[in-house]
């Protein structure tokens, strides 16, 4: 889906040079440290800097944008109080801005904001008003109680104020850094921040590189500006909830088409390793949007190293915008942080049944160290094994495998397999003879108080459920793998309830064909 971009013609060419150079954002924040990261540097073969906006009082950038813009509205309009909506780092950014300028603030937030940052808001004594699943609908809301209420609505990225204040950042960074600087990395949302930082560096300093990064499950930035328009997407991942904004603003497009060089893609497992790589050079914890641009920034160098373009020896930036963690993501970070890294391979090999299979299995393996082990008997002549292993990258995991298959143990890599990483990983071993008729569903919702009651509610049918599993990953999706025994003469039945599942929110994924299903639970 696309939109139009028309936009106010008064905003439509701001002088950002002066916007930004003149911009009143230090009565809130402080000029944060552009500090090098010595192991990711040495990793990279680069020297990797980090903009560490994680240090703000409310642990984002986002506290620039909006006191800026709040800062310039007028008496009567401040006296009014203001609206917005947001999934947690701009809200506090005006709550902390209506504190200090004496308004009220009311904060529109999605369900699925994580706890840390809703607390954080509250305790700057803005109203908070919880609603919906999607940023797209808390801003809905906050549109409607600025009509009634006579608000002025304070937008989290499409506002030249706004996006004035976060050009800051970039101000500082050519501040701090004089020398030869190859590129900065910047994490896209609604794009307020890359849009603020291309406008200042590219004046500036236009041989300096401004890339975006975005999840793939939230890329609407790089779609929009490979069609030339805005475009809307359907749905985004909530894994980074910061940058869960299904279409950029019209302001930030119109900037990132004039001075953005590109805009990479990276997945849930990148943000975990780069949440662990920077934790392992500041002792710090990013957010998974807050971890974006050091994710990208490794991600450049290792395309151009692989397309024969090796980038050695040169500077580069990332902006680690936040640091509003979720603790009880943390597990889920960790699980999956060294699979993002690619050092750790999850493997299903099947091995003969018979004596000294096993330790001829662990002699190939060789010194790696497992991380895992699980495997149940298929029948006389061989059993399927469950493994995870602690390997050096996934030249390392390719070497495995081939070992493995030499020895006539055939081998399946399913560490990019995202139902054995969630599911099959703590489910080795559940066959029955009794599971005819089984068919096996993913299903995926927003994880909020009640969901997985209001999922179990949705499951009350007449057919069995013969598998059943879900993990809580704080705030992420709540995930369910469930069997349900479904006769070939219901098909028309059970195409409907998946329609209907899917239209209250649970989104369900066939996995009956995978691979590992057939290995370990059919």
């Amino acid at each position: 889906m696309s939109s139009p971009d028309a936009v106010d013609p008064i905003a439509a060419d701001p002088d950002y040079l002066v916007r930004i150079l003149t911009a009143r954002v230090y009565d809130v924040a402080v000029e944060s440290p552009l500090e090098v990261a010595p192991l990711l540097s040495a990793r990279l073969g680069n020297r990797l800097l980090l903009k560490r906006e994680d240090v703000q009082s409310v642990f984002s950038f986002k506290l620039r944008g909006a006191y800026n813009k709040m800062a310039h509205l007028s008496p009567e309009a401040l006296a009014r109080g203001v609206v917005t909506a947001s999934a947690g780092n701009h809200a506090q950014g005006v709550a902390l801005a209506a504190q200090r300028l004496g308004c009220t603030a009311v904060i529109v937030m999605p369900a699925t904001t994580p706890t840390t940052k809703t607390l954080a808001v509250a305790a700057r004594g803005a109203e908070i008003v919880v609603i919906g699943d999607t940023f797209d609908e808390a801003e809905a809301h906050a549109h409607v109680l600025e009509a009634e209420r006579g608000l002025t609505f304070v937008h989290p990225f499409d506002d030249p104020d706004v996006i004035a204040g976060q050009g800051t950042v970039g101000m500082e960074i050519l501040r701090q850094h004089s020398g030869p600087l190859h590129a900065i990395f910047v994490a896209i949302g609604g794009g307020g921040l890359i849009g603020g930082i291309s406008a200042y560096v590219k004046r500036l300093r236009p041989d300096v590189r401004v890339i975006g990064v975005e999840p793939t499950d939230a890329d609407s930035m790089k779609r929009s500006l490979a069609a030339g328009h805005r475009v809307r997407l359907d749905a985004v991942g909530l894994f980074a909830d910061g940058v869960a904004v299904r279409e950029v603003g019209v302001e930030p497009f119109r900037l990132a088409r004039q001075f953005v060089d590109e805009v990479i893609t990276v997945d849930t497992d990148d943000l975990c390793a780069a949440i662990k790589d920077v934790f392992q050079d500041t002792r710090s914890i990013l957010e998974p949007s807050g971890a974006l641009a050091i994710a990208g920034a490794k991600a450049y160098v290792a395309r151009e190293a692989a397309a024969g373009r090796p980038v050695l020896g040169q500077d580069l930036v990332a902006v680690a915008c936040g640091a509003n963690m979720n603790f009880d993501r943390l597990r889920f970070v960790a699980e999956r942080a060294e699979v993002g890294e690619g050092r750790e391979a999850l493997l299903a090999v099947t091995v003969p049944e018979r004596p000294g299979s096993f330790r001829r299995f662990c002699s190939l393996i060789g010194s790696r160290n497992v991380t895992e082990f699980n495997y149940r008997i298929a029948d006389s002549d061989e059993a399927h094994v469950f493994c995870g292993l602690q390997v050096e990258g996934r030249a390392d995991t390719a070497e495995v495998v081939s070992r493995l298959e030499a020895a006539g143990m055939g081998t399946l890599d399913l560490t990019e397999d995202e139902m054995a990483k969630l599911h099959i990983r703590h489910l080795v071993g559940g066959r029955s003879a009794r599971t005819h008729d089984e068919r096996l569903y993913r299903f995926e919702f927003p994880e909020r108080p009640g969901a997985l009651m209001r999922f179990l509610e949705a499951m009350s049918v007449g057919w069995n459920i013969s598998l059943f599993h879900y993990r809580n990953h704080g705030a992420d999706y709540g995930r369910v793998l469930c069997g349900i025994q479904v006769p070939a003469s219901d098909d028309d039945a059970f195409a409907a309830f998946l329609a209907d599942l899917s239209l209250v929110g649970y989104r369900p994924h066939d996995e009956s064909a995978n691979p590992a299903y057939a290995l370990f639970l059919r």
